[in-house]
C-alpha cells in the first residue's frame, strides 16, 4: 500500500509566500538609494575638496605610518602572543601562572591608558640600565630619548595585542586532536619538532580567521596613537583640518583610506584561509594529502 507522502507529487509543493522578506528588501532598497543620493547630492561633504586630499602627500606619509605601525605590531605581537600561549599551556605553575598575569592585566586594562603610560614611562623610570646586580653598570640610557612617541606606539599596540593573540593560538592548539601529539611521540618526532611541524600547521586553520581580524581591528586602533602626537593616518588629516577647517572632506579621506587597506587585508585574509584549507576535508579530518606532506616533513 502506497502511503500519502509517496502519492504526493513534488510539482503540486507550494511554497509559503515570504511577504515579509520582500518588504525588508524593498525598506533595505529605500534607505541605501536615500544615503547614496544624499552623499552625492550634499554639496557639504565638498567631494571637490576630497579629491585635492585623497593622495596628499602629508596623507599618503600618514598611511605609510599607519601601515608600518600595524605590521610591525602585528609581528612583534604573534611572537609574544606564541610564547605567552606555550606558557599558559605550559605544566609549570609559575610559567603559566605568569603568562596568565600578564593576559589579565593587557586585557583588563584600556590600549589609550597604555599608550599615555608609556610614553611617559620617564615620569617614573627616569633611567634604563643593564648591569651586574650590586656591581657595575654595563649601558645604560635616558629613557625620553629611548621611549619616543613611535616607540612608545609600537609598545603600546604590540604588547597589549599579544595579550588577545595568545588566547586565539592557545584556542588554536587546544583544537588540535591530542591523538595527534600522541602519534608523534610514539614515532620519536621531539616535542618541538612535532609543535612546529604537526601542531602548528593544524592550529593555523583555527587560528588564522581571528587572528586575521585582530590584524584588522590593530589597524583601526593605531588611530589612538595620535594622543602621544605621532602622524598617522588619522593624526595626519587632524593637523590638516586644524588649520584649513575642512573637518568632514578630510575626515572622508581618512575614511576611504582605512576601507581601501581592510578591504585588501580582507581579501588576503580569504586567500590565506583557502590556502591553509588545502588538504582538509570538511568533517575536519586528516586527507591523505595532508598525511602525505607530514611524511614528507619528517
Amino acid at each position: 500500500m502506497t502511503s500519502p507522502r509517496q502519492t504526493v507529487d513534488a510539482d503540486t509543493i507550494v511554497r509559503r509566500p515570504r511577504r515579509w522578506r520582500w518588504v525588508g528588501i524593498a525598506a533595505v532598497v529605500i534607505a541605501a538609494v536615500s544615503v547614496a543620493t544624499n552623499f552625492i547630492t550634499n554639496p557639504n561633504y565638498k567631494w571637490d575638496v576630497v579629491g585635492r586630499y585623497l593622495f596628499d602627500p602629508r596623507i599618503l606619509n600618514g598611511l605609510g605610518t599607519t601601515l608600518l605601525l600595524t605590521l610591525v605590531g602585528m609581528v612583534i605581537a604573534l611572537a609574544v602572543g606564541l610564547g605567552l600561549a606555550v606558557m599558559r599551556m605550559s605544566k609549570s605553575g609559575l610559567l603559566s601562572a605568569s603568562a596568565g598575569a600578564y593576559i589579565w592585566f593587557f586585557r583588563g586594562t584600556p590600549v589609550l591608558v597604555q599608550l599615555i603610560l608609556w610614553y611617559n614611562l620617564a615620569i617614573v623610570i627616569p633611567e634604563f640600565s643593564i648591569g651586574i646586580p650590586f656591581g657595575p653598570t654595563l649601558w645604560s640610557a635616558d629613557t625620553n630619548s629611548l621611549i619616543t612617541p613611535w616607540t612608545a606606539a609600537v609598545l603600546g599596540l604590540s604588547l597589549n595585542e599579544a595579550a588577545y593573540l595568545a588566547e586565539i593560538i592557545r584556542s588554536g592548539i587546544v583544537s588540535v586532536d591530542r591523538g595527534q601529539t600522541e602519534a608523534a611521540d610514539a614515532l620519536a618526532i621531539g616535542r618541538a619538532t612535532s609543535f612546529r611541524r604537526i601542531i602548528l600547521p593544524q592550529a593555523l586553520r583555527v587560528i588564522v580567521p581571528p587572528a586575521a581580524n585582530e590584524a584588522i581591528g590593530l589597524l583601526k586602533y593605531s588611530s589612538v596613537v595620535s594622543v602621544i602626537a605621532l602622524p598617522e593616518l588619522l593624526y595626519s588629516g587632524q593637523l590638516i583640518y586644524s588649520r584649513t577647517y575642512e573637518t568632514i572632506p578630510v575626515l572622508i579621506v581618512v575614511c576611504i583610506w582605512y576601507l581601501v587597506v581592510v578591504t585588501v587585508l580582507t581579501g588576503l585574509e580569504h586567500l590565506l584561509e583557502r590556502r591553509l584549507g588545502v588538504g582538509f576535508t570538511t568533517g575536519g579530518t586528516t586527507s591523505r594529502r595532508w598525511s602525505r606532506w607530514l611524511i614528507a616533513k619528517r
